[in-house]
């Protein structure tokens, strides 16, 4: 597998990215299932098990949870914008993808690689 000498700046943006993605799916998890006002419903049971598909009222997001969904957004997509853009991809003239693929991850490699 080939290895990648990623600037420092670009691996902070795709570690941000990372955390900012997982921040952003903790905090709509704990959202109403809808963002507008709107009523629960149960579904006819399943014809061989049995389950019953519902969901309850939806009271839709508050405006302090709609601003911060939006300011997640903008910053997921200031942040993709900011790893798609680095100039360090114009230096590759091929496996842009599997370097793309590569950056994902190396957050997971140590920095200081000398042996």
């Amino acid at each position: 597998m080939p290895t990648y000498d990623f600037p420092q700046d670009l691996r902070d943006a795709q570690l941000a990215l990372h955390r900012t993605r997982a921040d952003y799916e903790q905090y709509a998890k704990a959202l109403p299932w809808s963002a507008e006002p709107m009523s629960g419903w149960e579904a006819d049971k399943q014809l061989h098990s049995g389950y019953r598909s519902a969901k309850p009222d939806s009271p839709g997001y508050s405006d302090e949870q709609r601003e911060q969904i939006d300011a997640y957004r903008a910053e997921l997509l200031e942040l993709n914008t900011t790893v798609m853009t680095h100039p360090y991809w114009a230096g590759l003239s091929e496996n842009v993808v599997a370097a793309r693929m590569a950056l994902k991850h190396a957050h997971e490699q140590p920095t200081d690689q000398a042996g």
